[in-house]
């Protein structure tokens, strides 16, 4: 297990550094070393990390999401309003249209098949999108109409809209029922994460007002009550739903809004996290994709993945209708909301799983939309929000 992390760490390192140098996001490295490293490849991860991959990806999450919630400024998201909320819904539906109208054309699949391997493809990745919208806000560019904040907002509930909708399609798929109720749960859960991660945020603020104790102590006391967050959703799952992610993000909101001083001491610890955070996140989530599976998609499920994208495009696009930005800034927010990596890497194999005859094409779509999405969409975002955003 030690010589894995040692490899993980050191090859992470390594060839993201050597794509930063190329100017490619380091992320596309690590992917890279990941998918090297995998038991389809040399098979050099230990199972005992494979076993627990999920929560090493998951701890990952936390760290980031909790330092974009320090960094985001509720009033700046006040500001920009409706776009904000249709950000939320509105391009994964048109992705999702865009899979069903697509899918059976290039990959002769269902209706229904097509909208499973739409509502997987079609949740945008936090762990790409958030570090480079706090990196935006720290530089302060898209500040004048809150771009990186409108992205921030929309990223978060994006994933928790998707998921939902999947796990109806695959009920439906495997029962031949789908219930009205479980659309109930996206608004529900949406409610509930913010409702939860207030109250913890509120009483954890007055804790640290009161008592005195180290910075890296209360990065420790948040850390804790962050994975309770997610372990309340997963022991409430089936009974009342709540988003772990959304209560994690409204956390450090709250510590922002409530005591601005210590947010902006802790973001500068969790950006250290981050680092190490970083390489674990994308090196598992390339150990997750068999190449094999890629190979054999052939040119049709490339199509579909570019095609879908462009759908994404449009959706993003509808959602920006009527508003203030400019032509750039409304381009930054297409490009930028293109990566796909984390939600594909825990769900693509999911039908799979459950016996469902499309599950083999719709793990391999997902496959390479992490492929094809995360790296296209990192380099986006990367390379143009200099000249499309205003400084």
């Amino acid at each position: 297990m030690l010589t894995s992390i040692a490899l993980i760490l050191l090859l992470g390192l390594l060839l993201g550094s050597i794509f930063s140098k190329m100017k490619l996001p380091s992320l596309l490295g690590m992917i890279i070393v990941g998918i090297v490293l995998s038991p389809h490849a040399l098979n050099l991860i230990d199972e005992s990390i494979i076993n627990i991959s999920a929560d090493l990806r998951q701890i990952a999450l936390v760290i980031i999401l909790t330092r974009a919630g320090l960094s985001l400024d509720i009033s700046d998201l006040k500001r920009v309003g409706r776009p904000a909320v249709l950000m939320c819904f509105v391009p994964a539906c048109v992705e999702i249209l865009g899979t069903v109208i697509l899918a059976p054309v290039l990959l002769g699949v269902t209706r229904l098949e097509a909208a499973i391997m739409g509502s997987v493809i079609a949740a945008v990745s936090p762990a790409v999108i958030v570090p480079r919208m706090i990196k935006l806000i720290d530089e302060g560019y898209g500040k004048k109409n809150s771009i990186p904040q409108l992205i921030l907002a929309g990223a978060s509930v994006d994933d928790v809209f998707v998921i939902v909708i999947f796990t109806a399609f695959t009920s439906l798929a495997s029962t031949g029922n789908i219930s009205a109720v479980s659309f109930l749960q996206i608004p529900v859960s949406i409610f509930l994460g913010i409702l939860a991660g207030v109250i913890v945020g509120i009483l954890l603020v007055l804790s640290f007002k009161k008592i005195h104790m180290r910075d890296s102590v209360k990065i420790l006391i948040i850390l804790s009550f962050s994975f309770l967050l997610l372990e309340l959703q997963n022991s409430l799952e089936g009974i009342v739903p709540i988003s772990g992610l959304l209560a994690i993000m409204s956390l450090g909101v709250v510590i922002r809004r409530q005591y601005n001083l210590l947010a902006v001491r802790l973001s500068a610890k969790y950006n250290k996290l981050w680092v190490a955070a970083e390489i674990f996140l994308f090196v598992l989530v390339g150990a997750t994709v068999d190449l094999k599976y890629a190979v054999s998609a052939g040119a049709g499920a490339v199509l579909l993945v570019v095609g879908a994208l462009i759908f994404r495009m449009i959706g993003v696009m509808i959602s920006l209708i009527k508003t203030k930005l400019t032509g750039k800034e409304k381009m930054f927010c297409m490009l930028a909301y293109t990566p796909k990596a984390t939600v594909q890497a825990a769900i693509g194999a999911i039908p799979l799983a459950m016996g469902l005859s499309c599950g083999q094409i719709v793990l391999t779509v997902a496959v390479l939309s992490i492929l094809i999405t995360a790296p296209f969409g990192a380099v986006c975002i990367d390379n143009t929000y200099k000249k499309l955003l205003e400084k």
